[in-house]
């Protein structure tokens, strides 16, 4: 009786093809405390279309008069009368005071809105990657201090009102110690300004109260 052939072939190594794989470049990443958002600049394209409109309408309408007097043409009745006010009126006259006034608040106006990034209403967050920016609201980051605020137990009633730099806390208590409610308040307000996550951390104003005060 013939014996059953036997199995020569050897087994196949394992490879581990995870480890043969080129990894994916990590992307450098930011810690939280490294850096800020920034502020947010406005575009404020409103102001800058009637800057430039005023300025297209009116460059417009002196080069057709210039053209016009090249041409032979007299000129337009109020350029003419405007050089005869100028050249008659004198400097401490009121109304060129008053016009010279008005022209100077608009340039710093301008200078103003230039150098200013606006967006008052946004709060500038902390990078949690490099190319990530993020904001809060004041609104949203007054909710999220008011939620925590009422949380706390003897906490009745509290108002959050949010600026850039200093958070207004206004809190009414009641059934427990104040000061047993004023280090709780405070623990919780000082976790909540944490986890917010803002680039510049507001200072904490808090004013408690019994449900019987003013304040």
């Amino acid at each position: 009786m013939s014996e059953p052939p036997q199995d020569t072939t050897r087994p196949m190594p394992v490879v581990d093809i995870e480890k043969h794989l080129p990894r994916p470049a990590e992307e450098p990443a930011l810690s939280p405390d490294a850096k800020g958002s920034g502020r947010f600049w406005s575009a404020r394209r409103v102001p800058s279309a009637i800057i430039a409109l005023l300025t297209l309408g009116g460059a417009g309408l002196l080069l057709y008069d210039i053209v016009a007097v090249r041409t032979g043409h007299p000129a337009m009745y109020w350029r003419r009368e405007l050089a005869r006010q100028l050249a008659e009126q004198p400097l401490d006259y009121i109304p060129v005071l008053a016009g010279a006034a008005f022209v100077t608040a608009v340039g710093l106006w301008l200078i103003l809105l230039a150098l200013t990034p606006g967006l008052r209403q946004l709060l500038p967050m902390l990078r949690p990657r490099y190319d990530v920016r993020a904001a809060l609201t004041r609104d949203a980051a007054a909710q999220v201090l008011r939620d925590r605020a009422v949380t706390v137990s003897g906490v009745r009633e509290a108002r959050v009102k949010m600026r850039r730099r200093r958070a207004d806390v206004r809190v009414i208590s009641h059934f427990r110690d104040p000061a047993e409610v004023r280090g709780d308040l405070d623990e919780a307000l000082a976790g909540a300004v944490t986890d917010l996550g803002m680039t510049r951390r507001p200072k904490l104003s808090v004013r408690l109260r019994g449900p019987g005060k003013k304040g």
